[in-house]
């Protein structure tokens, strides 16, 4: 099992996991030209997508991914909150198999199996997803304004751990945004901060874990060293260990 990020950030966000001839897309922020260019850099197309997992309605997580199933008739799972919050980017003449999940039950797209999650995020219905090839199994937390009992709970026993660590709460006192803008990301539906991820990772069982990789940093309010930081201050692994998916680049493919 392989998994990957096409860029992470606040500009877009989508991720792949690979197993066999089975690739999945998680989110899909980016237009459709540059997903096509971020997919050949890690020598992929867009005919091998066998499905699109949607996480709910912000644009930097659904920007391109209509256009692109429709023309690459690729089907698209997302929860029913997501798919009313998305009708407006779901043009008429659009053919595109549309799956409705629900964000508790577990379910399979050829060599994976799902399981969905809700979380606290300012989104109608949304949702973040474990996927596992039956061996492995890869977390996906990003888009989530503080940690649950239920997400502690799935995210133990991981194989690989992509996770959200936003921003850094004093940057985001002092940044320019507006008062509403800062209220809005530190809130419990907002992004988690720097200290509250890391609060997440010290509650979990690394026994198993290979990969942890970081995602969607503000670039205004963060900063890959803060984050490696307090990373390894609290579960003390070594920081060349700890990936950053960045907006521009990504990560390039991770076997688990």
């Amino acid at each position: 099992m392989q998994f990957a990020s096409l860029g992470s950030g606040s500009a877009g966000n989508s991720f792949l996991a690979k197993q066999n001839k089975s690739l999945l897309m998680v989110d899909c922020g980016f237009a459709i030209q540059d997903i096509v260019f971020r997919l050949n850099r890690l020598n992929e197309v867009p005919e091998n997508i066998s499905g699109i997992l949607l996480t709910h309605e912000h644009e930097d997580h659904v920007k391109g991914a209509f256009k692109l199933a429709n023309k690459f008739k690729i089907p698209i799972w997302l929860s029913y909150g997501t798919y009313k919050m998305c009708e407006k980017h779901i043009n008429k003449s659009y053919e595109i198999d549309l799956k409705i999940i629900d964000s508790h039950n577990t379910f399979e797209i050829e060599d994976f199996i799902i399981l969905p999650f809700p979380v606290p995020h300012d989104a109608r219905e949304p949702t973040q997803f474990i996927l596992s090839d039956g061996k492995y199994k890869l977390g996906i937390l990003t888009d989530t304004g503080s940690s649950t009992p239920h997400i502690e709970k799935v995210l133990q026993e991981l194989d690989a751990l992509i996770i959200e660590f936003n921003h850094d709460l004093n940057l985001l006192e002092l940044s320019d945004y507006v008062d509403s803008l800062k209220k809005r990301i530190r809130g419990k539906l907002g992004h988690l901060d720097n200290q509250t991820a890391a609060e997440i990772l010290g509650k979990l069982q690394f026994k198993k874990l290979k990969h942890l990789v970081a995602a969607h940093l503000s670039e205004k309010n963060n900063s890959e060293q803060l984050v490696k930081g307090i990373i390894v201050g609290k579960i003390g692994c070594e920081s060349d260990w700890i990936k950053i998916a960045t907006q521009v680049d990504g990560t390039p493919w991770q076997v688990i």
